[in-house]
């Protein structure tokens, strides 16, 4: 591991105007540290963020949930509110990681996950997210972890975040805060971007942002899961997972959020799917052309190609799962 400076942050202004000049942020560490053993990354600074005031999970006046971006992922998934009311968020975070890890990171830093690519970890390779301008070794490789949506001819990775695939079929905003004190609330789909020509650049964040938490609306379904898909039980990440959110009203449909994990550079969500979804009465005939209309675009990338059906299959045990009764 390279040297590096270390200097706890005081406040929040402190440790956004530290991330302004060029120091990288530390909260739990889980994903960082790891990415500086292999050298992956390599600051010249940190600024440990992890004893500021950001651990609350509040009520708002509206009836949703702000959750403080230093919240460990244990506690909001024990939270009562969480479980009782976005049960489909505390599954998500059950989901991932493992027991010791969860209880260190943060919501923040969950967010902020990288991806989970073998070329991205292996400095002895090529890679565009790494090393702009290198090159994809991706492309024609090992390619089974990898995108079947929204990837570029500079990138195919995926993002690893449960805790974010939840938060999308929630509606969740990122609440920033800059060096300047300035703050504002960015929709979660937003937040992440594309690969495209600049697979380096991940998310809105500027120099000196801060998340400083992550606000969900109020419930919109009270049917709620989160089913992943992985190679073993735990500590795995998802091969593929949808977090479905459902309302029904007369035995049809009135409301429906879907997102896809392990399968595109960011938590996926297709708001034609959802629309298909509405007024309509639950059917396996439903569910198949719902699918088939959110794989129509799929793109398969060589040791990948299984994971269109397995999506497929996937989708349609949800929707079953969270339509019957």
């Amino acid at each position: 591991m390279n040297p590096f400076e270390y200097t706890r942050a005081a406040s929040r202004h402190e440790a956004a105007t530290m991330a302004a000049g060029g120091a990288t942020v530390i909260a739990g560490g889980t994903n960082l540290l790891d990415l500086m053993k292999l050298e992956v990354m390599t600051p010249e600074r940190l600024v440990d963020i992890s004893r500021l005031d950001m651990d609350d999970i509040e009520t708002t006046a509206d009836g949703g949930l702000r959750i403080g971006a230093m919240v460990r992922n244990s506690d909001l998934a024990a939270h009562e509110i969480v479980r009782s009311t976005y049960p489909v968020l505390s599954r998500a975070l059950l989901a991932g990681a493992s027991g010791q890890l969860r209880n260190k990171a943060s919501t923040g830093g969950n967010l902020l996950q990288r991806t989970r690519c073998y070329y991205f970890y292996d400095t002895a390779m090529p890679c565009n997210k790494r090393e702009p301008g290198s090159g994809c070794q991706a492309i024609g490789g090992a390619t089974r972890l990898h995108a079947i949506f929204g990837a570029s001819d500079h990138c195919i990775a995926t993002h690893p975040s449960d805790m974010a695939v939840a938060l999308q079929a929630l509606d969740a905003k990122v609440e920033i805060e800059n060096a300047t004190g300035d703050i504002r609330t960015v929709e979660l789909e937003s937040f992440y971007r594309l690969p495209g020509n600049t697979p380096h650049i991940e998310t809105e964040l500027k120099p000196g942002d801060l998340i400083t938490a992550v606000i969900i609306p109020p419930a919109k379904g009270s049917r709620q899961t989160y089913r992943k898909v992985r190679d073993r039980a735990s500590y795995a990440f998802a091969l593929v997972s949808v977090a479905g959110v459902i309302e029904m009203s007369d035995g049809k449909i009135a409301h429906a959020s879907l997102a896809f994990g392990g399968v595109a550079h960011k938590p996926w969500r297709n708001a034609e799917i959802e629309q298909m979804l509405l007024g309509e009465a639950p059917s396996q005939d439903l569910f198949r052309r719902v699918a088939d209309t959110l794989l129509r675009n799929a793109e398969a990338q060589g040791d990948n190609a299984f994971k269109i059906k397995l999506l497929h299959r996937t989708l349609c045990a949800v929707l079953t799962e969270l339509t019957e009764g």
